[in-house]
């Protein structure tokens, strides 16, 4: 099977699936799941932060899964792996994920062979709270949220790291160096590193930027090895980031399940945006079996108080991360969409892609809202709509998601692909 026909084909295998998942599932009656166990990875980032919680405070058993496990995973590329394999071959069942990489492995884009393996997306995990940092030896020329004085230094071998190609850290550096007049494919060299190795990487004076998640980038001032240009609300206010994503077939064989784990995290999400919560919450994810990193490393850019270790200190709890604030747990489907447009501006994903199946078979919103419920959740903190509307980029550039064409025409940098 060639890429072509392997993204084709997906709408055809997730609406077969989906339309063998039980509705009434997700509709009150039996809520005891069929399972007890899922394994759950994990990258060490702050955004891992609700199904951490929802491991240390009990949630999965108060839901019906005393054995859901939250596994470290070492790299993007390894969660890929392990979600491929699958838990019932010692895999895992679902991850803390890239929004765009549960796309990319259903459609087979980043799977050996292009061979389509269903996901779904339940939950977002988090908005906002990410940096991009550069190297301390290009802090004079100044590039902040601007990024054109970097122009001066960069070349086409300098190193520009983010941690998955096609994921999330991906497009916002591409983004942001697109917007200065900078092509990420001809003017500088992208590389993937691990998020737990960027400061190291970054130590031996090899890279000269990186893209990467919390606590990373204010480990990077905090060691005083380069300083944060931009932390990502910045770019796109309230964007969305990480997503808690499922396996197809474990949705479809245990529809109870899915909606158990999605109200744990849902609940974790809410208690993990409760201000008073805040140092516990670092406390518990700083721990060796979790981050890793000491809780004062994290505390403060949760909170919104930004050193960017180039003078330049501010707090601003609107653009810090958010797990529930401002429905950010949950999965509007325009933000996946544009992730989708967005992929196909850097030839990741062809042109001509049908979005809208895609859409169907992987956003599961309805989990969301089923899960929603059984938490408690009031109807005033669900949104009504499946689309956020207009979003506005910090250049000035506006996608619309009832028109995404005219978005992707409008970019004068890109690398479009055909099927």
């Amino acid at each position: 099977m060639n890429r072509r026909d392997a993204i084709l084909s997906t709408a055809a295998l997730l609406a077969a699936a989906r339309a063998a998942t039980p509705r009434g599932a997700f509709a009150q009656g039996n809520t005891t799941p069929e399972v007890r166990r899922a394994t759950l990875g994990f990258i060490a980032l702050t955004d891992s932060a609700p199904l951490i919680i929802a491991r240390e405070r009990g949630l999965f058993a108060k839901y019906g899964m005393p054995d859901v496990e939250v596994a470290r995973q070492a790299s993007w590329g390894s969660t890929r792996d392990n979600l491929v394999l699958g838990g019932a071959r010692g895999g895992i069942d679902g991850a803390h994920l890239l929004t765009p990489m549960s796309y990319l492995i259903h459609t087979g884009r980043i799977v050996q062979n292009n061979q389509p393996v269903a996901m779904t997306i339940t939950a977002r995990l988090n908005t906002n709270g990410q940096g991009i940092s550069v190297a301390a030896k290009h802090q004079a020329l100044g590039a902040r949220l601007d990024a054109a004085p970097l122009r001066r230094a960069l070349n086409a071998d300098s190193k520009v790291a983010m941690t998955f190609r096609g994921g999330t850290h991906d497009l916002w550096v591409r983004y942001w160096l697109a917007a200065a007049g900078m092509d990420p494919e001809r003017d500088v060299s992208t590389i993937v590193v691990p998020p737990p190795q960027m400061v190291a990487n970054m130590r031996v004076g090899t890279m000269d930027a990186f893209c990467v998640g919390e606590p990373w980038n204010a480990q990077l001032v905090t060691q005083r090895l380069g300083y944060t240009a931009a932390v990502t609300g910045e770019i796109w206010k309230d964007h969305p980031e990480k997503v808690l994503s499922l396996r197809g077939d474990f949705v479809q064989a245990n529809p109870r399940a899915a909606e158990a784990i999605t109200a744990a995290v849902i609940e974790a999400a809410r208690w993990c945006d409760v201000p008073a919560n805040k140092v516990e919450m670092c406390d518990i994810i700083g721990r060796r079996a979790w981050l890793n990193v000491a809780p004062a490393d994290i505390l403060g850019r949760m909170r919104g108080e930004v050193d960017y270790g180039d003078g330049r200190r501010t707090t601003n709890t609107d653009i810090s991360m958010k797990f529930w604030r401002d429905h950010a747990s949950y999965p509007f489907r325009s933000h996946d969409l544009w992730f989708l447009v967005e992929n196909m501006r850097w030839g990741v994903l062809p042109t001509n892609l049908d979005t809208a199946p895609l859409l169907d078979a992987v956003n599961r919103e309805d989990i969301w809202r089923a899960a929603a419920a059984r938490a408690g959740v009031p109807n005033a903190e669900t949104p009504t709509g499946r689309s956020r509307g207009r979003e506005t980029f910090f250049d000035g550039r506006v996608f619309d998601p009832e028109n995404p064409q005219a978005y992707l025409d409008s970019l004068t940098i890109k690398r479009l692909a055909a099927a």
